[in-house]
């Protein structure tokens, strides 16, 4: 169905001749029949992009702007089915709120918009948490998102895996562990905490904890962004591939955001992938910026460790692209690219998605959470629904308990998570309401709770809300 709904409208934009400009640009080209073909016929994926900063309204940080229409942005609905992407991966980046303590908040109002950005155009997109359920979404004609974390600041050694745990909730299946700058984590490439102070040293003992506990989980490590030190320690103790979400090789142009020829080898050798990024920046000296020059970092990729560790990772929206590929629509161009070169179909298809499929497939498969453990027997139902605002900042947290099929509950397994803080909450047997009274005044406005019950086989039940506190 997806497949069919994209080749009409590449043909109908064929036929049309349609005028492109520069920032918002439907044209195709009439001598591409081969390569469009080619490019409608893959599953084409981008692992990182910045749109939902766009989404959220600068002051509440709420949901306002709707990607499902055109936009005057780098990537929206519109433009990833009239330039064939379709998946996106969706990053929350919060590497500027830190210093104020604001990163778990500022996240969590970014992976809201994702959910808020479904709701607004379910007919059309849907999010994907692992590799049948992308291609599910792309044979029923939707365009996909995934969302990812970019810098995970908000995790910190009293919170950490039980954070990181309702992230998992959440959909989030790929982590960035730091963004440029230094976190509890590990080093990024500025070597420095946002507030200015040296970082010194690479991955940290939390850091490495979390490492092997997204190992566990079937999360994806993304290493983009990490200085070296940090860097050789994720290889070290990560256990599954791992990847480089949307980052360039140091082989052709020299910048602290590139991967050196080693450290692309040491991503191949894990099973890994390299994404490429669009960003001007990273791709060569000002006037050696175009998507001829993407291309040859793509094939530097190749001929140092094969067509198998190599995809795409754009940064839509996160800075300025080359003058030819400016916006996703644009990004058959690629496809047009490699044919000219003379790649084959099927390696064009491993380059646009195949190889990021199997990297998030190896990862999961290796994972060690056994999903037929989880949501049987019981439901929970909470009274809150996603991205819903509370009066006041102690709320009364309610969810309702069902037992199904006559499955008992372990009342002593009650719990409920806000912000990676475990607390044991009330439980009325007769109305089956489980309820937490925040009594610790909520500091910022975006907020995670989990309510968690366990049946008396052993079957785990989650569900997890973001929710926000209003404004008086």
């Amino acid at each position: 169905m997806k497949k069919e709904l994209k080749k009409i409208l590449v043909l109908l934009l064929v036929s049309m001749f349609v005028v492109a400009s520069t920032t918002i640009g439907f044209a195709i080209p009439v001598t591409s029949e081969n390569a469009l073909r080619i490019h409608d016929d893959a599953i084409v994926i981008d692992t990182h992009n910045d749109t939902m900063t766009r989404v959220i309204d600068r002051n509440t940080w709420l949901p306002v702007n709707d990607i499902g229409s055109l936009t005057s942005g780098q990537l929206d609905i519109p433009k990833m089915e009239a330039g064939g992407l379709d998946v996106a991966f969706f990053g929350s980046y919060t590497g500027g709120y830190t210093e104020i303590g604001r990163a778990g908040s500022r996240l969590l109002a970014l992976i809201n918009a994702l959910h808020w950005t479904e709701r607004m155009n379910s007919e059309k997109f849907g999010l994907a948490t692992s590799v049948n359920e992308i291609e599910k979404l792309v044979h029923e004609g939707k365009s996909v998102g995934v969302p990812t974390i970019e810098g995970a600041y908000s995790l910190e050694e009293y919170n950490a895996i039980e954070l990181l745990h309702q992230y998992y909730d959440l959909g989030i299946r790929v982590v960035g562990l730091c963004w440029s700058n230094s976190n509890s984590l590990g080093e990024g490439v500025n070597e420095r905490y946002v507030d200015g102070t040296p970082s010194e040293g690479g991955l940290t003992e939390l850091g490495a904890k979390v490492v092997k506990e997204m190992n566990k989980m079937g999360m994806v490590i993304d290493v983009s962004h990490m200085n070296e030190e940090t860097f050789w320690d994720v290889i070290e103790v990560a256990e599954a591939p791992i990847m480089a979400s949307h980052s360039n090789v140091m082989g052709l142009y020299s910048h602290p955001r590139n991967l050196t020829d080693e450290q692309i080898i040491a991503i191949a050798n894990t099973g890994g992938i390299v994404q490429q990024n669009f960003y001007a920046g990273y791709l060569g000296p000002t006037g050696d910026r175009d998507l001829k020059k993407l291309v040859d970092h793509i094939e530097y990729v190749i001929d140092l460790v094969g067509i198998d560790h190599v995809g795409l990772g754009s940064d839509f929206d996160g800075g300025g692209m080359p003058v030819d590929l400016p916006n996703a629509s644009f990004y058959y161009r690629i496809t047009e690219e490699l044919v000219e070169r003379g790649y084959k179909k099927s390696e064009i298809e491993q380059i646009l998605g195949k190889n990021t499929l199997r990297v998030i497939k190896q990862v999961q498969n290796l994972a060690e959470k056994n999903p037929d453990n989880v949501g049987q027997g019981l439901t929970i139902i909470p009274e809150l629904e996603m991205g819903e605002g509370v009066s006041g900042n102690t709320p009364l947290l309610k969810a309702e308990v069902l037992r199904l099929n006559g499955s008992n509950i372990d009342e002593s397994s009650f719990r409920v998570i806000v912000d990676g803080i475990v607390y044991t909450p009330e439980f009325n047997a007769e109305t089956g309401e489980l309820s937490l009274q925040v009594e610790e005044p909520l500091v910022e406005k975006f907020h995670v709770v989990t309510f968690e019950a366990v049946n008396n086989s052993g079957k785990i039940s989650r569900e997890t809300r973001i929710f926000y506190i209003e404004e008086n």
